[in-house]
């Protein structure tokens, strides 16, 4: 059990209790070695107890401690000393994110996205070194008082979630990713998903999906569809919704696939929060079903039978790492170049040919002509039978043919899997839109006027009624726009990035300036010009507001009286620079003042620029204090004393302050006390001795022995 004051490893000085988790109590403490100040992560008992675990955790933090970055709280060491297991790290004087969050209510855009690109940077480092966090949350990420986001706890989710740690022990089924919450294989991406859920909750303040149990959650993050930050802030830019729902994807694959990627969109947020930049697969075009060409069929054959090495594909369910590696470390190539595969039925199958006459039917690469036909034959049928099933389901569903018969005069698709081009001349283009991406094309429309069609009637595609094309192909549709033009959409009032895409998708040419606007959003449409009717390809000009006239400062909130944590929150709220916050220790003889801001500059209610030093000053008392860290020993200088015998001490300051009353068996005993406003101290400890006194004849006399200590404090600074 940890004691205050003890020492472990004869380094590391126990100071404080600082805070207490799941799995592990964190501890202020000294490393003498070092002179430093640091936190040790002591595991709870009952996880000291499994051993499996233990060793596990030992492992991952070990890998841990390999990691160096400003954005990464740092292990500093790892050890285990009377069964008491423990990290030490960098002690961060700072709060968690969480906390971070409870206090504000919900953050800023830019503070939100401020913070997720530290921590991206942070797991980016760790990614490159082939660490998986596992447990990206609010609780896990540290603001520091000087503005620095750093992760904590590298390691132990890997060794918790391999040895079946509950998830209400983890305390992370809120931000679980899909393939985590099935017991799946997990990967960088996971971190990404669970930065996406942190990202959420600071725009909201809340987390997407709850319920009752942690097994109802787990099932929300794997089906409910995710919702959108925007449904409870509506103010959050359009490019920060799309990161947060990308990182959010249900399949990993529709997710960014390293942080790279996700750092880049998030600077660029901040930069242009309202354009529409972010790269979003879509979901029908990246599950619709295609016929392979000639050439990829070949490289598919080439990538079974041939020399180049194939990449395996990425399974979602393992255990953990060690699965996949031992899956895949199987799937290597011999000395000659061939593939070994690990399933005994196809080393039994290629014995068994070996064996009969069938031998001479294989190359010198193993390969058997006759049946790579027959596998390839069936692989094509099984594909254009799936895509059919698929087809037809979707049309079911859409209303097209009903599952007794096709209400059409023809089959969607033809017997050699290619989707018929069907009559669209004539034709709403809003139906034929819906027509073809039910058939899996993809419309591409354009508008022209046009005196034979009335404004929104296909007039023509560049693909024939009745040809076989192939799904995923992009057919281009002419849509008349009138003899008057096409209708322009107002746009006023709209983001940039909304109005862009829905004049674009009309057909027209966005032009964009900017004006300043009392009343206006920064980045909304404020006028557009032309209005009414405007024929196809025109130029839109588009105004949009910069905002109310700068004037250069903004209000400096008074936070006297607030504690520096405070201080700060309210500070960087108002939209100064955490960064830019110096903290002044100053002299109060008001006691009221003493741990709290006594006065600021600039002012209270002045203006000052946002990147302008702002100074707080911390009252300090004026009165002395003191600290008394020691071991009490055993009062062997008292008359008959002997060792486990019980003593009781009382430890009384000059002051008349009681620190210590108790009984004591076990020596040394550690004691420490700080903030003591006498500099002197009385330690009494007396017990029950065979020989406490002598008689008059000099023979000991039984009874209790009282041994005093006069005690010297040190000054605290």
């Amino acid at each position: 059990m940890v004691k205050i004051g003890m020492l472990i490893a004869d380094r590391y000085e126990v100071l404080e209790k600082i805070g207490t988790g799941g799995m592990s109590v964190v501890y202020r403490a000294k490393d003498h070695k070092l002179n430093r100040f640091v936190a040790i992560k002591v595991l709870k008992q009952e996880f000291s107890d499994n051993a499996s675990f233990v060793s596990k955790f030992r492992v991952e933090a070990q890998a841990a401690a390999g990691l160096m970055h400003p954005n990464i709280v740092n292990v500093y060491d790892v050890g285990e000393e009377k069964g008491i297991n423990y990290i030490v790290m960098e002690l961060v004087d700072g709060i968690t994110l969480k906390k971070y969050i409870e206090k504000k209510s919900r953050l800023s855009v830019k503070e939100a996205i401020s913070i997720a690109i530290q921590v991206s940077m942070g797991l980016q480092a760790a990614h490159h070194a082939r660490i998986i966090h596992r447990d990206i949350k609010p609780q896990n990420i540290i603001i520091s008082k000087d503005g620095k986001v750093k992760i904590t706890d590298f390691g132990i989710a890997k060794a918790a979630t391999s040895n079946t740690i509950t998830s209400n022990v983890m305390g992370s089924v809120h931000y679980t990713s899909p393939e985590q919450a099935r017991g799946g294989y997990s990967d960088e991406r996971s971190d990404i998903y669970s930065l996406g859920i942190t990202i959420f909750e600071m725009l909201t303040g809340r987390v997407p999906f709850n319920g009752e149990t942690t097994v109802a959650i787990a099932i929300k993050h794997i089906q409910s569809p995710m919702p959108s930050p925007r449904e409870f802030v509506p103010e959050i830019p359009v490019s920060v919704e799309q990161i947060v729902l990308k990182c959010c994807e249900k399949s990993p694959d529709r997710r960014y696939q390293n942080m790279e990627a996700l750092i880049a969109d998030l600077k660029q947020s901040l930069i242009h929060p309202d354009d529409n930049f972010v790269k979003v697969i879509h979901p029908d075009e990246e599950s619709a079903t295609r016929i392979s060409s000639p050439i990829e069929r070949s490289q598919v054959r080439q990538g079974i039978h041939g020399n180049e090495r194939r990449e395996p594909v990425r399974e979602e369910r393992y255990p953990d790492d060690e699965a996949y590696e031992s899956h895949y470390s199987e799937r290597r190539r011999t000395a000659s170049g061939r593939l070994d595969t690990p399933l005994r039925k196809n080393r039994d199958l290629r014995k068994s040919y070996e064996a009969d006459d069938y031998a001479d039917d294989f190359d010198d690469d193993g390969y058997d002509p006759r049946r790579e036909r027959r596998i390839t034959a069936v692989s094509i049928a099984a594909a254009v039978a799936i895509g059919v099933i698929i087809i037809a389901v979707a049309a079911v569903r859409l209303g097209l043919f009903s599952p007794s018969g096709l209400t059409g005069e023809s089959t969607a698709v033809s017997t050699d899997g290619l989707v018929k081009m069907p009559a669209v001349a004539g034709k709403n283009a809003e139906q034929v839109q819906k027509e073809l991406t039910s058939l899996g094309l993809i419309p591409d429309i354009t508008y022209e006027e046009s005196d034979k069609y009335d404004s929104g009637v296909v007039i023509s595609s560049d693909v024939e009624e009745g040809t076989g094309v192939a799904q995923g192909t992009k057919i281009a549709l002419k849509v008349s726009a009138g003899k008057n033009g096409i209708s322009v959409p107002d746009v006023t009032g709209k983001t940039v990035a909304e109005a862009v895409a829905i004049l674009e998708q009309k057909g027209f040419t966005v032009s964009r300036k900017e004006a300043q606007s009392d009343t206006a959003a920064k980045n909304t449409v404020i006028a557009q010009n032309p209005t009414g009717t405007a024929q196809s390809g025109a130029t839109i000009t588009i105004t949009v507001s910069s905002g109310a006239q700068e004037t250069g400062s903004i209000p400096v909130p008074d936070v006297r009286g607030k504690t520096k944590e405070d201080a700060t929150a309210a500070l960087v709220a108002a939209g100064f620079s955490a960064g830019n916050i110096t903290v002044n220790e100053v002299e109060v003889k008001d006691p009221n003042l003493t741990g709290v801001v006594s006065d600021q500059s600039p002012a209270a209610d002045s203006e000052a620029d946002a990147e302008d030093k702002i100074t707080l000053s911390i009252g300090k008392s004026t009165v002395k204090t003191y600290s008394y860290t020691a071991e009490i020993t055993a009062p062997t200088e008292g008359a008959g004393y002997v060792d486990g015998t019980p003593v009781y001490c009382v430890l009384i300051a000059g002051d008349g302050t009681k620190l210590l009353d108790r009984q004591i068996t076990q020596f040394p005993y550690p004691v420490s006390y700080t903030g003591l406003s006498s500099g002197t101290g009385t330690l009494k400890m007396s017990y029950q001795s065979a020989n406490a006194s002598t008689d008059a004849n000099g023979n000991p006399v039984a009874g209790e022995a009282v041994v005093t200590r006069e005690l010297t404090f040190t000054p605290e600074d």
